[in-house]
């Protein structure tokens, strides 16, 4: 009785507080107050995450020989896998992985709404997974969280669709700006990967986001950057053939990297009521990695400062620290291919094992690589002009960032802003642009959206498209009909006709199969006919849909079903083909030119 007086009573504040608002606070202003907090509050939550990481890797690794290899890799990444899993499984109770595919899913199918353990539970999780050295990057769980706390303070105040899906926006931009310092990178991040609109409506709230999360960060953890460069050498415009094929080099990494994860992720799939078997799998591949290649540890931005930084071979070569190969500066070219191509091994283990992280800095972090051992080997074969590695290392981060993500933007002004290399802008476009142009070959959408796109649920900036996207099958679906049985004769029919607004009737039998359908059109020249009243049953006079759908039909399907048969009622059935109800043509399209007048409005 107690919690129920409690509950009674924050729902009353809730609506008093609401009430208030919506007399003293204009809607414009209120969704610029709302994008304030979630920018502080994706701020806080990168801040916490990023210490955690720190505190658990320093209380873990600090004591580790730097000249030798330790067998403590072995043991870490399972202990941190098996923890979160635990976590996942007795805590969380959901799936809490592909962070930035789950917004997306969010967005384009679940009205922009995110479980209120969203905005917390990925940050734990993945706090435990890199701390322990798994092979994932933190920023997928910060842009999750971020979301979910737009998301559920739109849900708290009761907000629209539109509106929601604006937050969860404004907490994505937020999150990246907030982790990397770098406002510009997250609005631009938002609106090519998110595929959030840029209207005057939405570029205000986010670009508020953006800022306030970058100017808390820098208030939680001052002026140092995540990756500190320093320019050398400037960029000369015969410089330019090597950075076109150092674009298309990185659209073929980033290739490798898509087709890799999605086969090793299809392959822990396999395993998806099994957990133990893919704590084992995923845990024994990830430790052997991690032991072999130290720089596989956990997010890796050690090793990108390391070559980003470097300016003798001693400076580089510590890149082998840790390792078996250690002191042994002949293996450093090889050492580097081998981390390029097994980092996305690592990474699909952690998260296929049970752990959670994103694709976020792998990415990042195959992206250095690639650009550090295609600039060595080009210096070391003479075939051109000396390239500077620092530089290709830099630019190798944008080329593959833009290759994974198909957001050559988001590559261009994030490498830009949290390295302060605006002097490389023309190269990393460049870069960006042709690694862009060599993955659209081969893959159409990006790492995060592939799964979605598979199954129609994938959201763009093409309109006609992101409107049937948003759209719900359920939320046009009628489920108000009357059945007719199929030994019910043609004056019992003539009854329910009288009561029907519909042009059919179903007709099921007692499980509620459908078994066909009566058009009252077709029925015309018997309706009336008393005589035959007991001569005809359902069973004789009923005929086949002449299309059905299922609850899963995307909505795109539907409109072209309805385009091609020009029928006014089609029925929706389940997977044992029992009724769910029926869509209306003209119902549908009203749903439809509504929703594209609302998305068209500023």
């Amino acid at each position: 009785m107690n919690e129920q007086v409690k509950e009674t009573q924050g729902t009353a504040w809730l609506q008093r507080l609401l009430e208030w608002r919506l007399a003293h606070v204009s809607d414009k202003m209120f969704i610029l107050i709302l994008a304030f907090a979630v920018g502080f509050f994706a701020a806080v939550a990168a801040f916490v995450l990023h210490s955690c990481i720190n505190l658990i890797v320093s209380l873990l690794t600090s004591s580790f020989n730097q000249s030798s290899y330790n067998w403590l890799y072995l043991v870490y990444p399972v202990i941190g896998i098996y923890l979160t899993s635990l976590f996942v499984r007795h805590i969380v109770r959901d799936n809490i992985s592909h962070g930035i595919t789950r917004i997306l899913y969010a967005i384009s199918s679940n009205r922009s709404r995110l479980k209120s353990h969203n905005t917390w539970s990925s940050v734990i999780a993945s706090a435990i997974t890199i701390g322990f050295g798994g092979s994932v990057g933190a920023e997928a769980p910060i842009v999750l969280t971020g979301s979910a706390i737009g998301s559920n303070l739109g849900k708290l105040f009761r907000l629209d669709n539109k509106t929601l899906m604006l937050l969860v926006g404004c907490g994505a931009a937020g999150a990246i700006a907030g982790i990397f310092k770098a406002p510009i990178a997250g609005l631009v991040f938002t609106l090519e990967v998110l595929m959030i609109d840029l209207t005057m409506a939405s570029l205000l709230p986010i670009l508020v986001s953006c800022v306030t999360a970058t100017c808390f960060t820098y208030i939680f953890s001052g002026d140092a950057s995540l990756f500190t460069f320093h320019l050398d050498s400037d960029w000369i415009v015969e410089r330019t053939p090597a950075c076109i094929l150092l674009g298309v080099f990185c659209g073929l990494v980033s290739l490798y990297f898509i087709r890799t994860m999605s086969a090793v992720e299809g392959m822990f799939a396999k395993f998806k009521d099994k957990p133990y078997v893919r704590l084992v799998i995923g845990g024994v591949m990830l430790s052997m990695l991690i032991f072999l290649f130290p720089s596989l540890y956990g997010e890796g931005y050690r090793s990108i400062n390391l070559l980003l930084n470097g300016r003798t071979e001693a400076d580089w070569n510590q890149i082998l620290n840790n390792s078996l190969f250690a002191g042994q500066t002949a293996m450093l070219i090889p050492y580097l291919a081998l981390v390029l191509l097994t980092k996305v091994f690592a990474t699909s283990a952690t998260n296929g094992g049970g752990g959670c992280g994103g694709t976020f800095a792998p990415s990042l972090f195959i992206g250095c690589f690639a650009g550090f051992l295609f600039s060595r080997v080009w210096n070391l074969e003479q075939i051109g002009l000396y390239l500077p590695e620092k530089n290709f290392a830099l630019l190798g981060m944008a080329g593959v960032m833009s290759g994974v993500m198909h957001a050559p933007l988001t590559g261009i002004f994030l490498i830009a802003e949290i390295t302060s290399g605006y002097n490389m802008f023309m190269p990393l476009m460049i870069v960006s642009v042709c690694s862009y142009l060599t993955i659209i070959i081969f893959e159409p959408h990006s790492i995060y959206g592939a799964r979605l796109a598979k199954e129609g649920k994938l959201i763009t900036h093409h309109t006609d498209h992101a409107v049937l996207t948003l759209m719900s099958l359920n939320t046009v679906l009628d489920k108000d009909f009357l059945a007719i049985d199929p030994d019910m004769e043609l004056g019992q029919i003539v009854h329910k006709v009288s009561r029907s607004n519909r042009s059919v009737l179903p007709v099921l039998d007692a499980a509620g199969t459908l078994l066909g359908e009566l058009e009252i059109r077709r029925l015309r020249k018997v309706l009336f006919r008393t005589e035959l009243y007991h001569h005809f049953q359902a069973s004789q006079l009923m005929s086949e849909p002449v299309a059905i759908f299922t609850e899963d039909t995307p909505m795109a399907e539907v409109m072209k079903t309805f385009e091609r048969t020009q029928a006014d009622w089609l029925p929706v059935l389940d997977r044992d083909r029992h009724l769910k109800g029926y869509l209306s043509r003209k119902q549908v399209y009203i749903t439809y030119r509504k929703m594209v007048a609302d998305m068209s409005e500023e």
